[in-house]
């Protein structure tokens, strides 16, 4: 038994973010300038992407591509249902549409072989996630996409740096991948987000947009070379990222393979002790695919023990280990439930699969007794508890 609580998540952060944050504070100028341009272009290199526009959430930089895409009102957006609330709360913002398909039972990733099926003539675009940091199988997406002549758009929110067939989500093929710096992620801003694309109509549309939809450079004119003039070309956001955020992204930046790689130790040493255990399914890397791990999520074989997942959560919340569930399913929750009139055998794998997940705890900061003090408690649950 551990002497304290287990986080589930907790940043990693030293001396080197508190120094480039004090350094932006002393300098005088905290809001959007040179630090965020600086860091849309670090980020950029990073993924290997030709356009970065930093805005304040993963939430933001989702509805910012899909406003640059031009949806409107009764458009319909392909999406998964496994998901968190931003991904079709953003085409919602819109009065579109989010047409669900269901997952992969093996990657909790949409279905490509279902996307077809659910295109219309209302389709205006398809958006993907990668789940957990797994990349969704992209290649026979962007087919379907060809055929139709719809954008695609990544919610990457979990999938930095995650690559798929060794090129990195953000610079694969999608037309705009939208990521999150929440407190959570792999690298962190406290709040924030970036998109990335190739196409800079989309991206001058997006800086345009995350400001008020004031015309250019909106943030030079408190600065010297500045004009007090400026012109609003559109109804914008307030979706700026701070060059305060921007500072501790920098630092998060530069030692961002070192804390991914962390992850991944992790997610091996969780393999190693969980993957014999017939009670437990392992996550699966598909051959494809450079994990992110964003999230552990280990699968119940329910059918093996005398417990349920929620007494399983509260077995290891009393072991003082923290764990979360990724994700109930969009079309159960009483919104969509109820304005769609989804039943939760719409989307079956989706449904059932969230049934018997857990997400462990799995981030760098996370210390090697930290690691054998999960792998102690769940193979204690589930010894406990075997049928």
């Amino acid at each position: 038994m551990r002497a304290s609580h287990l986080a589930f998540a907790l940043p990693d952060v030293d001396e080197a973010e508190i120094t480039a944050i004090t350094e932006v504070i002393r300098s005088g100028w905290v809001t959007t300038g040179p630090v965020a341009q600086r860091f849309e272009d670090e980020f950029g290199k990073f993924v290997g992407a030709a356009q970065a526009v930093a805005v304040n959430s993963g939430t933001a930089a989702m509805h910012l591509a899909l406003e640059a895409v031009g949806l409107k009102e009764g458009d319909e957006v392909i999406t998964t249902p496994y998901t968190f609330a931003a991904t079709a709360e953003v085409i919602r913002y819109f009065n579109a549409k989010p047409v669900f398909v269901d997952v992969d039972r093996v990657t909790l990733n949409m279905d490509p072989g279902r996307i077809e099926a659910a295109v219309t003539a209302k389709t205006r675009a398809i958006l993907p996630v990668h789940i957990a940091g797994q990349p969704a199988d992209m290649d026979p997406i962007l087919e379907v996409a060809a055929r139709h002549k719809l954008p695609v758009i990544e919610d990457a929110a979990h999938a930095f740096p995650a690559r798929y067939k060794g090129r990195m989500i953000g610079s694969y093929g999608g037309d705009l991948a939208c990521f999150s710096f929440y407190a959570t992620k792999t690298i962190t801003t406290g709040e924030g987000g970036m998109v990335t694309t190739a196409n800079a109509e989309w991206a001058d549309r997006c800086r345009v947009m995350r400001l008020h939809g004031i015309s250019k450079d909106a943030w030079k004119r408190y600065t010297a070379e500045g004009s007090w003039y400026y012109e609003i070309v559109a109804p914008g956001f307030k979706y700026n990222l701070t060059d305060i955020a921007a500072a501790m992204g920098l630092a998060q930046l530069a030692k961002a393979t070192r804390m991914w790689q962390r992850r991944v130790d992790i997610s091996r040493r969780y393999g190693e002790a969980f993957g014999y255990l017939p009670e437990l399914q392992i996550p699966e890397v598909m051959p494809w695919a450079g994990h992110a791990w964003q999230l552990y999520i280990l699968r119940l074989n329910l059918d093996r023990l005398k417990i349920s997942r929620g007494q399983f959560i509260e077995e290891l919340r009393t072991r003082r280990i923290g764990s979360s569930v990724h994700f109930i399913p969009l079309h159960i929750h009483p919104y969509y439930r109820e304005r769609y009139g989804y039943e939760p055998g719409d989307f079956p794998v989706a449904y059932g699969e969230y049934q018997r997940v857990v997400s462990l705890p799995i981030y760098s900061k996370m210390t090697d007794q930290d690691v054998e003090d999960v792998v102690d408690a769940v193979v204690d649950i589930v010894n406990a508890f075997r049928r």
